[in-house]
Parts: structure tokens; C-alpha cells; sequence
């Protein structure tokens, strides 16, 4: 008997469950769509969020960084995370869309799970304008990003170093 229970105990103690802390390798978020609530302009601060599913995540970048320069020229700007610029990695409970950022009233669900802000990175963003100088176009990449989870591990593999282009239309 001894030498049968003692298989089964130690190939339980094996797969026993985990204590329910969640872990994030890697935030993938290239293959999703930047999404904003209100048209991004240069003279105020902006929300872009990216939604994959159950995740997302969020930039905020303060007013003036996305400058509508000279036409005809090419200028990149730069803001640091977490200094200049915001950027949070959420997890929510089920399924998220934009109505949760644009609402007035944010939905009750899903709720939020986990949330992770970025520690260290830099937010560059290339702007050029179109050919009859109207339109501006805001390339944004993200770069040395680096997530700290409340456990203390680094999450630096992130796959989404183009966060995507917003347009800015020049008033008159």
C-alpha cells in the first residue's frame, strides 16, 4: 500500500494549483488597432488605448507633445514614461471595448483584474503632414519599456513598439 500512495501523493503535490496570482509574459499588442475616444489635437493632453480581448493598453500623452510642426517637414518628438507620458497595461475580467474609456459613466463590468504601469520608457513620435499641409500624421513607437508587477518581476517583452498613427487636422 505504502508503495502505491506514495506515487499518487507526490504527482498530486505536482500539479497542485496555483495560488491565483496572475502572471504576464509577454503584452502583445501589435496586431490591434489604436483607438481613441475624441480626436486627438495638438493643444491638449490625449487618451489612446489599444484593446486586444480581455487586455489593454493605455497611453496618456500630455498637451503640446503631439505638435503639428512646419509642412514640408519631418519632426520627432520624444516623452518619457513615466515622467512625461502614461502607460498602463490592464487586464480585465471579461472581454473590454472602447465604451469603457469613452463613456461618460464607465460600464460596471468587465472589472479591472490587474493593472500595470510602465517604470521606464521613452514615447517618440514622428509627425509630417500631408501634401496640401491640412492634415498632420503623428507616428507613435514605444521603446525601452519596462513593466514592474506588483510581485517585483520585470515585464519586458513587449511587442508593440508601434503603437500606431493619429491624425491631427490644422484649424482655421
Amino acid at each position: 500500500m505504502r508503495k502505491f500512495c506514495f506515487p499518487i501523493l507526490f504527482a498530486v503535490l505536482l500539479t497542485a494549483c496555483s495560488d491565483g496570482d496572475l502572471q504576464v509574459d509577454t503584452i502583445d499588442f501589435d496586431s490591434t488597432t489604436l483607438q481613441f475616444c475624441d480626436d486627438p489635437v495638438a493643444t491638449s493632453a490625449n487618451i489612446l488605448f489599444k484593446i486586444n480581448t480581455t487586455e489593454a493598453l493605455i497611453l496618456e500623452l500630455p498637451s503640446g507633445v503631439l505638435d503639428n510642426g512646419v509642412v514640408g517637414e519631418t519632426i520627432t518628438t520624444t516623452s518619457t514614461v513615466p515622467g512625461q507620458s502614461k502607460l498602463t497595461y490592464r487586464i480585465f475580467s471579461d472581454d473590454v471595448s472602447s465604451n469603457y474609456f469613452c463613456d461618460d459613466i464607465p460600464p460596471i463590468s468587465p472589472n479591472v483584474v490587474q493593472e500595470i504601469e510602465a517604470q521606464d520608457g521613452i514615447v517618440s513620435i514622428e509627425t509630417v503632414s500631408d501634401a496640401d499641409g491640412t492634415n498632420f500624421v503623428h507616428t507613435i513607437r514605444l521603446t525601452e519599456i519596462s513593466f514592474v508587477a506588483e510581485n517585483g518581476e520585470r515585464i519586458t517583452n513587449l511587442a508593440v513598439e508601434e503603437f500606431g498613427e493619429v491624425n491631427t487636422v490644422i484649424s482655421n
